[in-house]
């Protein structure tokens, strides 16, 4: 055999023993490079329940297991919501005497109360930033919009008028604050920036509340009357486009609907099963399903932020 032919057939022997290994290797005989795999994230939703005679915030994972109590006090504790870091929850409480703004640890401990007013603090809301924690108060008359920081400094009123307003969500990008209000007649949903101004309108119906922004921006989910009964819809940013998600004979109500991290679902409180759950359902209104049942009511759903273990 002349060596031309000869480095030829090795040449063919080689790349066909390459491709066995590489064959062997794709099939899972023989040694492989163990592919690193992402920490599993953690997404819980907390809520608050008078599941236990009193109400209390619990929290528990997403499809709804693992149940957990965080607080235990003889006195009212409500609405809770997620710092963006995942590691502390607001809330509202009257263990003090009057309504005021708390925070704890995600685990329950440390509860620390930042408002101190003779009046009603309620309803948190964390900015985005984590730097922030808005709130409604009818410190100075009628409930208006305050801000202030998250150790509870620097108290600054953002809305002054003679109806009342209340907060319930910040934009994403922590510029603009989502609120409903009365200041024209019904409940309607407006929007202002995170100073407290340029205050637009986004909705025109009786009883249209509890907005809240996707994580994308794009959308604002609210509560409305407008089709005669408490249901959850859905609207651009701007106020177009208004989609209904529920349909059902009972109200879907108690809380502000909220998105999931991903904003491919939205958990809220409804009584169609007879008293108060949390439910969830896709971001279109489709695969509506029940996470909480009790005999006791369970209220407004908080999601977490999605976290490494």
């Amino acid at each position: 055999m002349s060596d031309a032919r000869l480095r030829m057939t090795c040449t063919i022997l080689l790349s066909v023993i390459a491709a066995v290994v590489l064959f062997t290797v794709a099939c899972g005989d023989g040694p492989q490079t163990a592919t690193p795999t992402p920490s599993p994230l953690t997404v819980r939703i907390a809520f608050h329940s008078d599941r236990d005679g009193n109400e209390d915030i619990y929290v528990m994972d997403a499809d709804g297991s693992n149940v957990t109590r965080l607080t235990n006090h003889p006195e009212e504790d409500s609405t809770p919501t997620w710092s963006p870091d995942g590691r502390r929850i607001a809330f509202a409480s009257n263990r003090d005497g009057n309504d005021e703004i708390y925070v704890m640890d995600a685990d329950g401990s440390n509860v620390t109360r930042l408002t101190n007013h003779r009046e009603r603090d309620h309803d948190p809301a964390w900015s985005p930033d984590g730097r922030r924690i808005a709130f409604a108060s009818s410190r100075d008359g009628s409930v208006e919009i305050y801000v202030m920081n998250a150790d509870g400094s620097n108290v600054t009123r953002l809305t002054n008028h003679p109806a009342n307003d209340w907060i319930y969500a910040w934009s994403p990008d922590g510029r603009q604050i989502a609120f409903h209000s009365n200041r024209y007649g019904p409940i309607q949903v407006y929007v202002m920036n995170a100073d407290g101004s340029n205050v637009t309108r986004l909705t025109n119906h009786p009883g249209e509340y509890h907005p809240t922004w996707s994580p994308d921006a794009r959308r604002i989910a609210f509560m409305s009357f407008r089709d005669g009964n408490s249901e959850i819809y859905v609207m651009d940013a701007d106020g177009s486009n208004v989609t209904r998600l529920t349909n059902h004979p009972e109200r879907d109500l108690n809380g502000t609907p909220a998105w999931s991290p991903d904003g491919r679902r939205i958990a809220f409180a409804s009584s169609r099963d007879g008293n108060d759950e949390i439910y969830v359902m896709d971001a279109d209104g489709s695969n509506v399903t029940r996470l909480t049942n009790h005999p006791a009511d369970d209220w407004s759903p908080a999601w977490s932020s999605a976290l490494p273990e």
